[in-house]
């Protein structure tokens, strides 16, 4: 008797914990119908233009096949997944994909996940262009400044991450990064640290920096990872979209996948002297100074002073507040 008694107090117990979570979120996201609305579109159409304060929206399980955008109007906007393996973003469009018109979407009509609301955290939450293997195929495209993404995943091949805005600072932590060619490129100035930056086979290139002429950072990469099943030698770090390219690795393993050169100056022999690319203590099987292209750069302790999130980031501190539900991670 005292045992039942038990487990029905640890099982009231677990309701009132559940619905004590459910109501620290301003909206939930469930195809049950267990939430306020079955898409994440409906959820971001339904936050206030311009709020003051944050608003947090929940995505409980689930593959949710959904081209997304979320509007400038939209800021403060803080999506939370239920699982980072099992609350999937995904969409399939690619830009060689034509539209009702009959024209070719484009690298940028082929993003999955529009991303133009300032003050903008995501966590949990895997991202994916479900394209394949069919040239530019955009998963997350940012525009917004002041972007957070906190334990995600960004699944695609060629294009995977759009860092777009040119004014745009963001900051991704312990993420999962993925994909082929240039799958990490724009304009924006975007901070990984702790990520995995995975090389997948059919690729050679792992970033694609446009930084502008004067912006003081472009792609900084701290303590990460980057491994891959690409063969021996066959990964840059990086060539110049634009010639003011400037990408940054700090602290960083680099796999056997990565080119002894490191980098490549993409038939712009003018950008050689345009662009900033660097590391910083390097480790592991592709980290090789000595063989790296004589116009990259091994930082010294007093350069690497400069890349700390006060200096890159100013008067944005992304450790600040921690989304409602956050795990820590």
């Amino acid at each position: 008797m005292v045992f039942k008694k038990l487990l029905m107090l640890v099982f009231l117990l677990g309701i009132l914990q559940v619905q004590a979570r459910a109501q620290s979120y301003d909206f939930v996201v469930a195809q049950d119908g267990s939430g306020q609305f079955k898409t994440v579109q409906e959820a971001i159409n339904a936050v206030p233009d311009f709020r003051k304060n944050p608003t947090t929206i929940y995505i409980k399980n689930g593959v949710y096949k959904e081209k997304l955008t979320l509007a400038a109007t939209k800021t403060g906007v803080h999506l939370i997944g239920q699982d980072v393996q099992k609350t999937i973003l995904t969409y399939d469009d690619f830009a060689a994909k034509k539209n009702r018109f009959g024209e070719e979407m484009g690298t940028t009509g082929s993003t999955s996940f529009f991303v133009f609301g300032d003050d903008f955290k995501a966590e949990n939450l895997t991202f994916e262009n479900s394209a394949g293997p069919v040239g530019q195929a955009v998963a997350v495209r940012v525009d917004g400044d002041k972007v957070m993404f906190q334990n995600c995943r960004f699944l695609g091949f060629q294009d995977t991450l759009y860092p777009h805005g040119e004014k745009s600072r963001q900051y991704y932590r312990n993420c999962y990064i993925e994909g082929t060619t240039d799958f990490i490129f724009g304009w924006s100035t975007a901070v990984f640290e702790n990520c995995e930056i995975y090389s997948k086979k059919g690729g050679n290139y792992v970033t694609a920096a446009s930084t502008l002429e004067g912006q003081p950072y472009g792609f900084v990469f701290i303590n990460c990872r980057l491994t891959g099943d690409a063969p021996e030698k066959s990964y840059f770090l990086g060539r110049p979209w634009r010639p003011f390219a400037k990408t940054v690795f700090l602290n960083t393993y680099l796999g056997k996948h990565i080119n002894p050169e490191g980098w490549h100056n993409w038939n712009k022999p003018q950008a050689e002297k345009q662009v900033l690319y660097a590391e910083y203590k390097s480790s592991g099987p592709g980290a090789n100074p000595k063989a790296r292209v004589k116009w990259s750069k091994q930082l010294t302790e007093a350069e690497m002073q400069e890349y700390t999130l006060k200096k890159i980031f100013g008067d944005w501190d992304p450790l600040a507040h921690k989304p409602a539900g956050s795990t820590g991670k």
